[in-house]
């Protein structure tokens, strides 16, 4: 006998969610933690951390984060810890900043490449920042370019 999930429990990422590590200048996606996230099972994820990753053929999404817990000044900006967590993941780097998450535990705010970030909700961004007490670190607008063509 079948049992249906109510939607809120269903796992699953948006057509817009790159699937699989991407190689070096690759797409990811850009996560703020949802309304769903589990803050107690999941507590590497801080305050204010820049997380992406890729969504997996089973609906559940791979993240890397960076919440600069260690206070590094070059890592203040939101944009510099997501740079750090992207890197990471292209380079597929040993770490401990990386988590198998259910896809409703976190919500695609953009898109991140080696170009740059392209936030298309960045008013959830700064809703996660200010949660966080960590507003002050938020992109000015929603594209941050490090690279052009």
């Amino acid at each position: 006998m079948s049992h249906d999930k109510p939607l809120s429990e269903v796992s699953t990422y948006g057509k817009d969610t790159p699937i699989g590590r991407p190689d070096t200048d690759g797409r990811a996606a850009v996560f703020v933690p949802s309304p769903s996230f589990d803050a107690a099972n999941n507590a590497n994820i801080r305050l204010g951390a820049g997380i992406v990753g890729f969504g997996n053929p089973d609906g559940t999404l791979t993240v890397y984060f960076e919440s600069n817990r260690f206070d590094e000044s070059s890592l203040h900006k939101w944009e510099n810890k997501a740079r750090k967590a992207y890197d990471r993941m292209v380079m597929g780097a040993p770490t401990v900043s990386k988590a198998k998450l259910s896809a409703n535990m976190l919500e695609q705010v953009g898109i991140i490449d080696g170009m740059g970030i392209h936030l298309k909700q960045l008013e959830r961004l700064e809703q996660w920042l200010a949660h966080s007490n960590a507003l002050d670190t938020a992109p000015a607008g929603p594209v941050t370019l490090w690279k052009t063509k």
